[in-house]
């Protein structure tokens, strides 16, 4: 569906289009779902494809499983978040091997096809047949009994080819090697995943053109498509509510040093988590015991005003210092309220939120009459009154909101005023002695 913001009504396709705008005095007195996205250098794996991975996801595709040092920033993500979009940047040319009248080749393009081994042996309960395994790394991954090599399947990591009876054999992949990465990787990835839905992504690199062209893809994201979401980088001064800039990174308790370009695994992942009624302020990060880098307290206020999102070391935990974004010039449209993340996470929700309900249940299915607006308004006062019990805006009333035809008549013009509430965060207290 189309979607997007809106400065006069002469939008041609049926969609949601969205404006989002400070007053100038914002109150900073369907949730989000902890989706994230994270695109990965790796030796193995499914090539040009999104893949949907939780806790419980079976990786053997990958190579390795989530214990494995390759698979860092994939385990530091989902620490907190519920659902991975992972895509694998690069490719490489497949391990192979062929044994007699029978070929083995690996799925996928890397170098980790090089620790695949496949054995064949006598079925000694049944003659003429051959138990054929494969492992990665010496791990078991698949087995199958086959009397020929055409009854041979593809499996997780491998696929088969050949004609004739089966033999014994013992045999290791050869000749898988990785692609650098580049660029046009990441271009390829930003155009599959803009078709799935997700709160945020991270950007674990350092090369300043490939945060430029995500910094854009989120903002055309934001802007055209109507889709709410943030992006997670480091070391980037963005100027703006779309963009996270993670400024240092954690050593965690085993003493693995998690740098500021891989800790935007578990910044997107636990953003995405948040929900509309939680600050991230102080927010322990899973596992560290310290900071990369500690700042003292004139350098921590002038990163916060810069709009850098940085982590700071407390009584031997490492914790996000403040929930910001990396807006750091505020307009009359766009406040200092706009910067805080908690803050713009309820926004985008009421955004994506009332897009998804307008496009699912009522295009082309209500009339634009009195009685349809009105029942459009009626879903969106239960809408917003869910927020404010949940705690993400206070002081709504019905009046609050408005549904009015459009300057065509098949467009509705939805008004709504909120106040966001934000977390606790700075306490001024005098005491005195009497």
């Amino acid at each position: 569906m189309a979607g997007g913001t809106w400065t006069a009504q002469n939008k041609v396709r049926p969609g949601a289009y969205v404006n989002v705008k400070s007053n100038g005095n914002v109150g900073t007195s369907g949730t989000t779902n902890g989706i994230m996205t994270l695109p990965l250098v790796l030796d193995f794996g499914p090539e040009g494809t999104i893949v949907e991975v939780s806790g419980t996801s079976d990786l053997t595709a990958f190579g390795y499983d989530l214990g494995n040092e390759k698979m860092l920033l994939l385990r530091e993500a989902l620490k907190q978040a519920a659902t991975v979009l992972l895509y694998r940047i690069g490719t490489g040319v497949k391990a192979t091997v062929t044994e007699g009248t029978v070929s083995v080749t690996a799925l996928f393009g890397g170098v980790r096809g090089n620790d695949i081994n496949v054995a064949s042996k006598a079925n000694v309960n049944a003659p003429g047949s051959f138990d054929v395994e494969t492992y990665v790394a010496g791990r078991l991954v698949d087995a199958q009994t086959v009397k020929t090599a055409e009854e041979l399947k593809a499996n997780r990591v491998v696929e088969f080819s050949g004609t004739g009876e089966m033999t014994a054999f013992s045999v290791s992949l050869e000749g898988g090697t990785n692609t650098a990465a580049t660029v046009d990787d990441y271009m390829t990835y930003f155009s599959k995943i803009q078709v799935f839905d997700f709160n945020t992504m991270a950007l674990p690199i350092s090369d300043e053109a490939i945060k430029a062209a995500g910094a854009s893809f989120i903002k055309r994201m934001r802007d055209e498509e109507g889709k709410k979401c943030q992006l997670v980088v480091a070391g980037y001064s963005a100027d703006s509510e779309a963009i996270i800039s993670v400024k240092n990174g954690v050593i965690l308790s085993d003493g693995t040093t998690i740098s500021a370009e891989q800790a935007t695994a578990w910044v997107a992942a636990v953003s995405a988590a948040a929900g509309v009624a939680t600050s991230l302020t102080y927010k322990k990060y899973d596992g560290a015991i310290d900071v990369t880098q500690r700042f003292v307290n004139s350098e921590i206020i002038s990163a916060l005003q810069k709009g850098e999102f940085l982590f700071t070391e407390k009584r031997g935990e490492a914790v996000i210092e403040q929930d910001i974004n990396s807006l750091s010039t505020f307009t009359s449209e766009k406040g200092q309220d706009f910067s805080k993340n908690r803050v713009l996470r309820v926004l985008d929700d009421i955004a994506n939120n009332s897009k998804k309900t307008f496009e699912d249940n009522y295009i082309g299915k209500v009339n634009n009459d009195q009685d349809g607006r009105e029942l459009f308004k009626a879903n969106r006062i239960t809408y917003f009154d869910s927020l404010q019990a949940a705690g993400a805006i206070a002081n709504f009333v019905a009046d609050d909101i408005s549904v009015e035809s459009g300057e065509a008549k098949d467009s509705v013009v939805l008004m709504v005023a909120v106040q966001p509430i934000d977390a606790m965060e700075k306490l001024y207290m005098t005491v005195q002695v009497v």
